[in-house]
């Protein structure tokens, strides 16, 4: 499994929402581009995909911003990664939500490895919550 720049980035810009979630503050796409070193125009595509997909709400006006649209303890990093990228395991053929076929189910014991893999990938960051990554 290899991350694209687009899930590292969705992760930051959702660690920097977590930290301002208790006080309900609501954070500028510039703010949280700065905080994160992230380019602003990329953002706003994260940004909108993630508002989509149900994790963050928007808000206009000359206070808007954005913030979580639940609670850091309720978003875990892996549905975030695949919104993001989609499967987390390294082959299509072992994956629980985009499994395909592949010429490495001709491997019971490599396909087994494989899965292993999967497993701890999807076990690992599916009990991985950002309220856990506020510094």
């Amino acid at each position: 499994m290899k991350l694209s720049v687009k899930s590292e980035y969705a992760c930051l810009a959702l660690i920097t929402l977590s930290e301002m979630y208790e006080g309900g503050e609501l954070s500028s796409i510039t703010k949280i581009a700065e905080s994160k070193e992230i380019p602003k125009k990329y953002l706003e595509q994260i940004l909108l995909i993630l508002k989509r997909g149900g994790y963050v709400r928007s808000y206009k006006g000359p206070k808007g911003g954005y913030k979580l649209a639940k609670s850091p303890d309720q978003i875990n990093v892996a549905e975030i990664i695949r919104l993001m990228d989609g499967a987390l395991a390294p082959v299509e053929s072992v994956s629980s939500y985009f499994f395909e076929h592949t010429p490495i189910e001709k491997s019971p014991k490599l396909l087994s490895v494989f899965r292993l893999l999967r497993n701890y990938i999807s076990d690992t960051l599916e009990q991985l919550t950002f309220d856990e990554l506020i510094e």
